[in-house]
């Protein structure tokens, strides 16, 4: 991870972390079309320290339909033990990144759906 290219802005560094979280979990990745409704969304606060380490994960907003969902999109994201250092962008140094899970529970992440 160290040798990750500096980004410069947060939409640049979001766009990264989603590749990098949907690599770590290439089993859990759902492909093709988004199925309507989804099963479960959960949103989660990703916060980082200077090297790009998980400081924290907190919930946005929680599945209650599917609320397994919620712990699923977690161990999805510590997967990934970095995600590159961000200390040369504005603090406070957190994204929010939202799991769209089918009724298979495998997911597509809003920032790549969207074209975020």
């Amino acid at each position: 991870v160290s040798g990750l290219p500096a980004v410069r802005t947060w939409a640049e560094y979001r766009r990264r972390a989603a590749q990098m979280i949907m690599a770590a979990n290439s089993g859990t990745v759902a492909a093709g079309k988004l199925q309507d409704p989804l099963y479960g969304i959960p949103v989660v606060q990703i916060q980082l320290n200077p090297d790009g380490s998980i400081r924290n994960l907190d919930f946005m907003r929680q599945s209650k339909v599917g609320p397994e969902t919620n712990n699923l999109a977690l161990q999805a994201i510590r997967r990934v033990t970095s995600f590159g250092p961000v200390s040369n962008l504005p603090q406070p140094w957190q994204f929010n990144e939202t799991f769209l899970y089918n009724d298979a529970r495998k997911f597509q992440l809003r920032t790549i759906v969207e074209g975020l």
